[in-house]
C-alpha cells in the first residue's frame, strides 16, 4: 500500500511539473511589470495586451503594475508574480527585467522596451539568444542611423552634450556607441549625466552652454522629464536629436524612431509561442523593430528655424 501511495504522489507530482502555461480555470494569467508611465513603454504595453487578447480572446487575463519608475519596486510587483505563480511575465523597460531576472529562474520573462539585453543581464558572450527563461524584444534604433541624421541636421555644429540618466544602463551603452559614431563624423562629444529628476535641470543647463546640439538616448528618466528639458534648451536655442518619437514630441526636433507598440505587439506573439505552443524561451532569439522611420517636432523645428528635408514625418 505505501509502494502504491508513493507511485501515485509521483505521477501527480510529474503531472503537476509538465502541464504548462493554463491555469486551472483555462485561461492563462500574465503579469505585466512596467517601470513608468510614459507613451513609449505605455505603447509596449498595449501592442503586448493587443496582441495576446487577438491570439487568445476571454483565455487570457492581464495583472498589470507600474512601479512608478522606481526599481525597488518593480522587485516587489515580480515578487508578488512569482507568489501567485503566473504563467508569464513582461518585463517593461530594463529595470523591470533585472528585477523579474533576479526574482524568478523558472516562469517564463519576456522584456520589451530593452535597448540591450547583454548590458541589461550582464551577458559577456552574448549570440542573440540569453540561454534562461528570458527573451523579448529590442527598442534599439541603428545608433549609426542616428548619428548620421544628426550630421544631416547639423553639418556645421562642432560639439554634442550627450545626455542622460547614469543609473540606467542601456543609456550609458547607447552614450558609448553614438559617441564614437558621431566622433567618427568629426563631432567633439562631451557626457552629460545626471542621477535623478532632481539633477536634470542643471546638468541641462550646463549642457545648453558647453554644445550646439544635445543628443539623448532612449532613456526612461529622460521621458518621464521631457517639459525641464525642452523648457532650458528651447529658449537657449540648443535643438535636441533624441532616441525615441516620445523623447522628441517632448523636448527634441528629431529621431530615428521605433514604434513601440509593434515591438509590444511582437513580444505578445513570442508569448503566445510560450504559452500555447511550447517554445523554449531559452532558446527564442531577441527580436527587433521591423521598421525605423525619420520624424520631427514640428512646433519645435519652427521655433528654431529648423526645417528637415525630405523624407522626415511629421509627428502627430
Amino acid at each position: 500500500m505505501k509502494k502504491l501511495l508513493a507511485l501515485m504522489m509521483t505521477a501527480m507530482l510529474v503531472i503537476s511539473m509538465t502541464a504548462c502555461g493554463s491555469s486551472d480555470d483555462g485561461t492563462y494569467n500574465i503579469g505585466i511589470c512596467q517601470l513608468v508611465q510614459h507613451d513609449a513603454l505605455d505603447a509596449a504595453t498595449l501592442g503586448f495586451r493587443e496582441a495576446l487578447t487577438e491570439l487568445l480572446g476571454d483565455k487570457v487575463t492581464f495583472d498589470e503594475q507600474n512601479a512608478s519608475g522606481d526599481s525597488a519596486t518593480c522587485a516587489t510587483i515580480v515578487n508578488q508574480f512569482v507568489s501567485q505563480d503566473v504563467d508569464l511575465i513582461l518585463a517593461n523597460a530594463t529595470p523591470a527585467l533585472q528585477a523579474a531576472a533576479a526574482g524568478t529562474g523558472e516562469i517564463p520573462i519576456l522584456g520589451t522596451s530593452i535597448t540591450d539585453y547583454a548590458t541589461a543581464l550582464e551577458i559577456v558572450d552574448w549570440t542573440g539568444v540569453t540561454g534562461t527563461n528570458i527573451s523579448g524584444t529590442s527598442d534599439l534604433a541603428p545608433l549609426a542611423e542616428q548619428a548620421k541624421m544628426l550630421n544631416e541636421l547639423f553639418p556645421d555644429a562642432a560639439t554634442v552634450g550627450i545626455l542622460y540618466c547614469s543609473v540606467e544602463a542601456n543609456s550609458a551603452y547607447q552614450a558609448s556607441v553614438i559617441q564614437t559614431e558621431l566622433e567618427g563624423l568629426g563631432y567633439t562629444c562631451n557626457t552629460y549625466t545626471f542621477a535623478d529628476s532632481n539633477d536634470i535641470a542643471s546638468v541641462t543647463t550646463q549642457a545648453t552652454t558647453e554644445c550646439d546640439v544635445i543628443y539623448v538616448p532612449t532613456d526612461n528618466a529622460v521621458a518621464s522629464n521631457t517639459e525641464i528639458i525642452n523648457n532650458i534648451c528651447l529658449p537657449a536655442q540648443i535643438p535636441v536629436i533624441a532616441g525615441e518619437e516620445g523623447i522628441c514630441s517632448g523636448c527634441g526636433v528629431a529621431t530615428l524612431s521605433i514604434s513601440y507598440y509593434d515591438i509590444g505587439y511582437k513580444a505578445g506573439e513570442m508569448a503566445y509561442e510560450i504559452l500555447v505552443n511550447g517554445a523554449d524561451v531559452s532558446t527564442m532569439a531577441v527580436e527587433f523593430a521591423p521598421n525605423v522611420t525619420k520624424k520631427y517636432n514640428a512646433a519645435n523645428c519652427e521655433a528654431l528655424g529648423i526645417t528637415p528635408p525630405e523624407g522626415y514625418v511629421a509627428i502627430e
